[in-house]
């Protein structure tokens, strides 16, 4: 249900905001896979090595903002993530494009049966490559803080490297 209203309020958000910028918002989904590696410390200390797959969505804004909301899942903590993030895009050429931003959200991880929804903020660096008006790709690193702490098992901080594709409309 946590969930279910922070997707409306994000949705709501920038259904609101739109307007302002309708000349200049290009609207766009996508899905990626990556490799993520969670530091899970103490009683439950296990390996936190695993494949991570994500759904994405957000707008482009005037050509230098990007405003996204992205669900991540990684099976060996069981973990979803939930992030509204903002980015800087940066033009290098005509098709490249660098970027770097903030994300938050939250974080419901799984470990030894213990569950826990806890926030997670960090950033992110990337770069974006234009394959044609409608279809691009993207190369992302993310470092995610997280308040996991159950049972004597924290995770601290988790780490991402994301390869992703990307639909404009």
């Amino acid at each position: 249900m946590r969930k279910l209203s922070i997707i409306s309020t994000l949705t709501l958000v920038t259904v609101a905001a739109s307007p302002v910028y309708a000349a200049s918002t290009e609207w766009f989904v996508g899905a990626g896979v990556g490799y993520q590696e969670d530091s899970i410390k103490g009683k439950f200390d296990q390996n936190g090595e695993d494949s991570t797959f994500q759904l994405r969505g957000g707008a482009i804004v005037n050509d230098h903002h990007r405003l996204m909301g992205t669900y991540s899942y990684i099976d060996k903590s069981s973990q979803d993530l939930l992030l509204a993030s903002y980015d800087y895009l940066h033009p290098v050429t005509k098709r490249v494009e660098l970027y770097a931003g903030v994300s938050a959200g939250l974080a419901d991880s799984k470990i030894q049966q213990s569950s826990s929804t806890d926030f997670a903020w960090g950033g992110q660096i990337g770069a974006i490559y234009e394959l044609n008006k409608n279809w691009s790709t993207d190369i992302t690193y993310r470092y995610i803080d997280q308040n996991y702490d159950q049972n004597d098992t924290s995770i601290d901080y988790s780490q991402q490297i994301m390869l992703s594709v990307d639909y404009k409309f």
